[in-house]
């Protein structure tokens, strides 16, 4: 098939690249590139990443007592002499 193709210069730049590096003919070049990106993309996508997640910690169940108020986490950090 015989077309007219528009490349973006990364990619012609890249191509030029592989031809002179493999000493191939600009043609063979792009359809080795296009049937190794044609088989990439033609394989199943990856199984989705896992998903971690962070425990909640309720604010009822906390050993410092409330940590609305600094002066009382101080105050057990450090003892109540933490002034």
């Amino acid at each position: 098939m015989r077309t007219t193709l528009t490349l973006d210069d990364d990619v012609a730049v890249r191509l030029v690249r592989l031809r002179d590096e493999r000493k191939l003919s600009l043609r063979d070049a792009v359809n080795e590139t296009m049937r190794a990106g044609l088989e990439k993309m033609s394989e199943p996508a990856r199984a989705a990443r896992t998903v971690f997640a962070t425990p909640v910690i309720h604010a009822d169940r906390l050993l410092v007592g409330g940590l609305t108020s600094t002066a009382e986490m101080l105050a057990v950090a450090e003892g109540e002499d933490h002034r």
